[in-house]
């Protein structure tokens, strides 16, 4: 150590080049992000991407927008229209077992799959899968769901009273039906070129927010019709979007340790191998140094002499 010491008092010069060259690397290693693995997870397009998992917190990222408060008082009609939303969160043994039987189920009882995707990080496999079933086969789905897992972390149901956006829809139909009609009648009349040119185009900005509408309520019926599921598989409690209530659990805690460590060690062992990869370029420049060093002595011996 005090050779050491000492050959850094007699080349300054050499010592700062490779303190500095040292700063250099540490600061590219640092900035340079690390690879972690993460949850990434697909839904449709009413929930959105979920890339890293979320618990469900919200309504909105359910999926679900209610109304705003200063809503018109609903009608009085007794055939509701609800849009039911539900959502699961399931420990179960085999993740991608579990994902196909959802699959298979919904098929069985009329419904479909809209999205699935499944990842297997370090961590625990994970699997997030969306599904589409009758509303009225709703409770029965979730109920086989249940009975796939270990345990059920997490349980959602929403559902969005529609009755008075569909009401509005056929009233607003009704009228433009009433007025399309109108401008043909005038059009059968009409002799002048640039009056049915006029009409013409009144008919036909009638006629697109018609179809607008029209898209509307059926997308309004459809998604009434069938209901929107979807389920999160993990082996792991603690991979899911849900958070389990217990706050210590020395099992968990002992894996998340273990996890974390893992991830110091690579860190370290990349530093490790940036600082072997630069070793040439160190070698280089400390065998410049020394021999500069080396020189200016043997010039100050032989001007003292």
């Amino acid at each position: 150590m005090k050779a050491v010491w000492g050959w850094i008092k007699n080349n300054k010069l050499a010592s700062f080049l490779i303190v500095v060259l040292f700063l250099l690397v540490l600061k590219d290693f640092v900035n340079k992000p690390i690879y972690t693995p993460r949850n990434s997870y697909r839904t449709e397009g009413l929930v959105g991407s979920l890339g890293m998992a979320k618990p469900l917190s919200s309504v909105k990222e359910a999926g679900v927008n209610l109304p705003p408060s200063s809503e018109p008082a609903p009608s009085e009609s007794k055939d509701r229209l609800v849009v039911k939303t539900s959502s699961l969160s399931l420990v179960v043994d085999d993740v991608r077992k579990a994902s196909g039987e959802i699959v298979d189920y919904a098929k069985s009882v009329g419904g479909f799959m809209v999205s699935t995707s499944l990842n297997k990080p370090q961590e625990a496999p994970f699997a997030t899968v969306v599904i589409r079933v009758p509303a009225d086969k709703l409770t029965d789905t979730l109920d086989h769901f249940r009975s796939l897992a270990v345990k059920v972390s997490s349980e959602t149901i929403l559902g969005q009273d529609v009755t008075d956006q569909y009401e509005d829809i056929e009233a607003k139909l009704e009228t433009l039906y009433k007025t399309k009609a109108k401008f043909e009648e005038i059009l059968d009349k009409a002799d002048k070129v640039q009056d049915i040119l006029q009409v013409q185009r009144e008919l036909t900005n009638l006629q697109a927010k018609i179809d607008q509408l029209k898209g509307r309520k059926q997308y309004l019926e459809k998604t009434a019709r069938l209901a929107k599921v979807t389920v999160y598989l993990s082996t792991d409690e603690w991979a899911l979007p849900y958070q389990p209530a217990e706050a210590f659990r020395p099992q968990v805690i002992f894996k998340q340790a273990v996890r974390s460590l893992i991830k110091t060690l690579r860190g370290v062992a990349k530093l490790l191998i940036w600082i072997v990869v630069y070793l040439p370029v160190w070698g280089g420049i400390w065998l410049i140094v020394f021999i500069v060093s080396r020189l200016l002595k043997r010039r100050k011996r032989t001007i003292e002499n």
